[in-house]
């Protein structure tokens, strides 16, 4: 197991200098590399917070004692931002250091921000459950036929030791060289010791025909259906030319 701590401010900073792209790519490489990040915590002592500097949360499992704790806000707004939900988390800062994920996270309803957030314990020795992202990777031949890629899995649902759990799992789209062709479940190559939960014929892309739809034709308007007053004023307007 990696255990670092979290410099999301290098991932924030590639941004500014080289753009998304580059920044993607880090973030990528970064939690692709290390499965565990370290975020410091103090166990709450008083019931008022400054949520200006602090969120209040609370650390919970099958075997852990619920604790109330508070985490720095710009600490754990980065972490969250590019480590989500399925990045296993070291929280250091209690008695014996703990391994959670981010299980909940509630945000202000008319301000917004976060105001609580719950990390759920692991269980040591145990499998973790938990949903991990996407990654798409590669070009898809059946776009140069017209096709257009439709994708309809964003993340699945992953079982694996907490040591195994990917950052995301990378699902190559080149295989789609034809129109209407499909990626299922059964093709995803998941880690070593992680195992994908939804059912093997489940689509997670497929390159779909552009079907363009038929201008419609502009209504000719027949002499019958101009009303009679109309008809009436072009009449005397002819006589009158007359």
């Amino acid at each position: 197991m990696h255990i670092v701590t979290l410099n999301p401010g290098l991932i924030i900073e590639t941004f500014h200098l080289y753009g998304e792209r580059d920044a993607r790519s880090l973030r990528q490489w970064y939690y692709g590399c290390h499965m565990t990040v370290t975020l410091p915590i103090k166990k709450r002592e008083t019931k008022t917070v400054d949520l200006k500097e602090l969120i209040p949360g609370i650390v919970y499992g099958p075997k852990q004692t619920p604790v109330l704790v508070v985490v720095g806000r710009k600490e754990f707004e980065k972490l969250f931002k590019t480590a989500g939900e399925s990045t296993v988390i070291e929280l250091a800062g209690l008695k014996d250091s703990v391994s959670v994920l981010v299980k909940d996270v509630t945000f202000a309803p008319i301000k917004g921000g976060i105001v609580h957030v719950d990390f759920y314990a692991l269980e040591k020795g145990k499998e973790v459950v938990t949903h991990v992202p996407l990654q798409f990777t590669g070009e898809s031949g059946a776009t140069k036929l017209g096709a257009v890629i439709n994708r309809v899995l964003h993340e699945v649902t992953v079982s694996c030791q907490a040591a195994d759990l990917p950052a995301h799992i990378e699902v190559d789209l080149s295989s789609l060289v034809e129109v209407e062709s499909k990626l299922h479940v059964s093709d995803i190559k998941t880690p070593k010791g992680v195992k994908v939960m939804e059912s093997p014929d489940v689509v997670i892309a497929i390159a779909e025909a552009v079907v363009e739809e038929p201008a419609e034709p502009e209504p000719v308007i027949a002499a019958a259906d101009v009303p009679v007053e109309q008809k009436g004023k072009s009449e005397e307007t002819d006589q009158s030319a007359s």
